[in-house]
């Protein structure tokens, strides 16, 4: 079923006209994707879930490109498990999902929402190019079951489910004591008998760790959807089958992203890391309520990071927001204001909601942060510029204010110089754009120079 989107030029005429030129030449605002930074963090995170043995489910709805794709799904032959937001990512994939199963890789893919009605339809179109076994479902209510089998009459085979739990994030899913509301795990255990539906286990997702600001929370957040998801098998057992093996799925990127302090050079761990590593063998090794379990993990922005995801602190080897970050906004200064127009120097800067996102940070009052380059090429100072204050097409940069230290420092930009803005939150700053402009840090010119183009899903 194609549905119209928003068009964006021809990818040979983006990379025409991008590729080859210096960030701070192309027209602004833009955003700029790190590709080595990006690579850095997933390979990272993927040789930590290799270690512990646990499972992995991506997230795409941060980048929502083939490129990123390939990157989160790696060069090994595992079979690819990821998550989408909208319909129009799993179409925009299409051709990258099927290049891994010519590749001998099975996919399956998981709308990560659960199952609304309008959709059905597109859903089982995509999964009749993929084939069996090639998408799952989120279901909450039992009225969902209805379009549950709906997909599986359009598409020709049932699609995987998965009941969402609510651990306590409150924004979707039900709590473990009435997950079988309406007889929802009784009538789903009754369509899988069918061949309706394949129950595949529990899932959960919980931002509680996105106001974390230490590993140790992050951890416990972690443990607390593991734990939260275990309550529910252990409430229910009776409506569950014995025989099968069910997945307990859980994350968000700060908890996830906090097992790599799991993996120690030493082998020495913390008590906090010991206790959770404890809570993950018990999942994949032990017998919970007499059920074969095993532990799927699921984050996205972890690919990319974010002001907010480093304000939690989440992992031990962690650097400052240059050194992580891979996405960023390039945008140039209009004006100056340092010489008494105001109560305090700013500095006036042609982005604004439209092309930054205005999304809160809980470790400082701002909507970005400047790159310490376009200041301070040498050395950190201790005090950093942020966006202090945001409007449609504008904003206003400032010194973040440190417990009402606003001396008069002069802004140390000039009118027409171009900046890298961080974001608070990446998922929401890509999606004010068509494409990413891509650079390398480790292809020199300081990660300056674009080296390709990548299109963007869009619409929904």
């Amino acid at each position: 079923m194609d549905v119209p989107q928003r068009s964006v030029p021809h990818i040979d005429e983006l990379r025409n006209f991008y590729v080859g030129k210096d960030i701070n030449d192309v027209p602004k605002p833009a955003v700029v994707l790190d590709r080595a930074k990006m690579r850095r963090h997933c390979q990272s995170l993927s040789e930590a879930v290799d270690s512990l043995g646990v499972n992995f489910r991506a997230h795409v709805k941060t980048h929502k490109t083939g490129e990123g794709v390939r990157i989160q799904a790696g060069k090994s032959g595992k079979d690819i498990k990821l998550v989408a937001s909208t319909i129009a990512e799993f179409e925009f994939l299409l051709p990258v999902l099927k290049e891994f199963k010519d590749n001998g890789r099975a996919v399956n893919m998981l709308y990560g929402i659960p199952l609304p009605p309008s959709q059905v339809s597109r859903l089982a179109a995509v999964g009749r190019q993929l084939g069996p076994g090639s998408i799952s479902v989120l279901i909450d209510n039992v009225a969902q079951l209805t379009h549950l089998t709906r997909f599986y009459d359009e598409a020709g085979f049932a699609a995987g489910v998965y009941l969402k739990v609510d651990t306590g994030y409150h924004r979707a899913g039900l709590p473990p004591s009435q997950l079988n509301k309406s007889d929802l795990i009784s009538e789903s255990m009754g369509l899988e008998q069918k061949g309706k539906a394949y129950f595949i286990g529990l899932y959960s997702h919980s931002s509680l760790s996105y106001n974390d600001s230490t590993q140790k929370q992050a951890m416990a957040n972690l443990e607390g959807e593991i734990d939260g998801c275990l309550e529910a098998l252990r409430l229910n057992a009776h409506l569950f089958p014995k025989e099968k093996e069910i997945t307990v799925s859980v994350g968000a990127s700060p908890q996830v992203t906090a097992i790599e302090n799991l993996v120690s050079s030493d082998g020495t761990l913390s008590d906090d890391a010991e206790h959770l590593r404890q809570t993950i063998l018990r999942v994949m090794n032990g017998d919970p309520d007499g059920f074969r379990t095993k532990l799927e993990l699921h984050a996205g922005v972890y690919s990319i990071l974010d002001v907010q995801q480093l304000s939690t602190k989440s992992r031990a080897r962690l650097g400052d927001d240059e050194d992580e970050i891979a996405i960023s906004v390039v945008a140039e200064v209009c004006s100056v204001y340092n010489k008494n127009e105001r109560e305090q120097p700013e500095a006036l800067v042609a982005v604004g909601v439209l092309g930054l996102g205005r999304e809160p940070c809980v470790s400082y009052k701002g909507w970005g942060i400047i790159d310490r380059n376009a200041y301070s090429p040498d050395s950190k100072p201790d005090r950093r510029l942020v966006v202090e204050r945001i409007s449609q097409e504008h904003c206003i940069v400032s010194w973040e204010s440190d417990e009402g230290r606003r001396d008069g420092l002069p802004i140390p930009l000039e009118v027409g110089q171009t900046v890298r803005i961080y974001p608070n939150h990446a998922c929401i700053t890509g999606a004010l754009y068509g494409w990413y402009l891509v650079v390398d840090e480790e292809e020199g010119q300081n990660g300056t120079r674009v080296v390709d183009v990548w299109v963007r899903a869009g619409g929904w």
